[in-house]
């Protein structure tokens, strides 16, 4: 196999998107567009990665960097169509002898299958080689015209096409292949005559057709090459991602009770023996050890479950939360940047933010650790086996040592030594009969009152 390099084509503003956001920035399963796109460059190994973009695209450079820090950006401007957006990508290809695939920023779900066949059809002798569907609904899209099973030869617009090409089914998705010294031959020939004036890389298809050259047909479903233009496509997209997902995780071991209200994320991981309940959210950067429970109804993002977790349900986990072995959160509870080690428990209605929860300690209903001063965050350490009364404030710095006992009700402002007892709340005060003679009066007052309101 030679090498490969990849044309990433993302300079459209997606005017249909209806969004100050370019197009290939919005995102489908917790990853934008083009990075969908250039990690399935980047999982086919290709050495080189060229996106081209318009204009005022330095997001779409910064996007591009988190997931290919040595891919290329190169500027289309003005946008004169495809031919021409390809031909900017050259320059950056100095040197590269190998196969070249064109892909579309916005058309995220390729597979790393389909791609290695189309690398492989070069490599088999072919210089060219064109994607190809079989539509449902083929109006709109460019016909492939083949002769014989495997060679395409023309590609046919739909508003040039005859009837009989109409007919036709098979239809060009826009993404092909090629030996990268035919492209570099054929793209200064392919000219702009046309109603845009503007330089279509699907001539090129003619072009080489005309130099005698095999141009070969590969195919894939017709959902591989679904793009996003608006946003309902955005949502066939997610809805892909989300049956990909679900399916890999199951096949994988895992056990979702209702796949179809479970949301997973592109670099979600997901170990042996997990069950997930229905409802549950998981963004990006989530990872859930084996044998661990997620319950209904809870929301994870950038954040490390461990093992045999029991997690909800209505749980809230936030970004730099680290869950060890055997923890158990529960029922409306929210953890934010902690660290919770193994089998610490935080059961019920609490908030656990900027802190770490030691072994096997126990965090009462109601508990919060105050983190926030209006300014700065601050750290609260609770030590191995400390338990911390239900209703409790722990504000922040503040340590809680091993084995130490919290008040329910408590408000700690200052550290407290392992083994020791703390107890900040008000004295409680019992007055005997205060009550009887307070309900003796108040009834008397609304009696008075509702008869001088009948007399009026």
């Amino acid at each position: 196999m030679t090498d490969i390099a990849c044309i990433v084509l993302a300079a459209g503003m997606g005017t249909r998107m209806c969004s100050r956001l370019p197009k290939v920035l919005h995102r489908a399963a917790g990853r934008s567009l083009v990075g969908h796109v250039v990690t399935a460059a980047k999982d086919l190994e290709a050495t080189r990665i060229v996106v081209v973009v318009g204009d005022g695209a330095e997001a779409i450079e910064a996007e591009v960097k988190d997931y290919s820090p040595d891919a290329d950006i190169v500027i289309q401007s003005p946008a004169c169509g495809t031919g021409d957006a390809a031909s900017k990508a050259i320059p950056a290809l100095d040197g590269f002898d190998g196969t070249v695939l064109v892909l579309f920023g916005a058309d995220p779900l390729m597979t790393r299958e389909t791609l290695g066949h189309m690398t492989q059809a070069i490599a088999n002798g072919c210089r060219l080689a064109v994607l190809g569907f079989d539509a449902a609904d083929p109006t709109g899209y460019g016909r492939l015209l083949t002769n014989g099973p495997d060679h395409v030869s023309g590609i046919r617009e739909h508003a040039d096409a005859s009837e009989d090409e109409r007919a036709i089914t098979l239809c060009n998705s826009g993404v092909m292949a090629f030996d990268s010294q035919l492209l570099r031959e054929l793209l200064p020939k392919i000219g702009n005559d046309n109603a845009k004036g503007e330089y279509y890389l699907t001539d090129i298809v003619g072009l080489a057709n005309d130099d005698g050259e095999k141009v070969a047909l590969v195919t894939c479903p017709e959902y591989e090459i679904q793009g996003v233009n608006t946003r309902a496509e955005l949502a066939v997209v997610e809805a892909e991602f989300q049956r990909r997902y679900r399916q890999k995780a199951m096949a994988e071991g895992a056990t979702l009770t209702a796949p179809e209200t479970v949301f997973l994320s592109a670099d979600t991981v997901i170990g042996s023996d997990v069950v997930i309940e229905p409802n549950v959210v998981i963004g990006q950067g989530v990872s859930i050890g084996s044998g661990s429970v997620i319950r209904a109804f809870c929301h994870i993002e950038n954040a490390k479950i461990g093992e045999s977790v029991e997690l909800g349900p209505y749980a809230r986990i936030r970004p730099g939360t680290r869950l060890a072995q055997n923890v158990k959160v529960g029922n409306f509870v929210e953890v934010k940047n902690a660290h919770l080690e193994e089998g610490a428990k935080v059961n019920h209605l609490s908030y656990v933010g900027d802190a770490r929860v030691g072994e096997k300690a126990n965090v009462g209903a109601g508990t919060i650790t105050c983190n926030y001063d209006g300014f700065f965050k601050h750290h609260t350490d609770i030590g191995a086996g400390a338990f911390i009364g239900s209703n409790s404030a722990l504000v922040a710095p503040v340590n809680i040592g091993e084995g130490a006992y919290v008040g329910s009700g408590s408000v700690i402002t200052r550290d407290v030594d392992a083994g020791a007892l703390a107890i900040a709340r008000g004295s409680q005060e019992t007055r005997e009969g205060w009550a009887v003679r307070y309900n003796q009066v108040q009834g008397a007052r609304k009696q008075k009152s509702a008869a001088d309101k009948k007399k009026d």
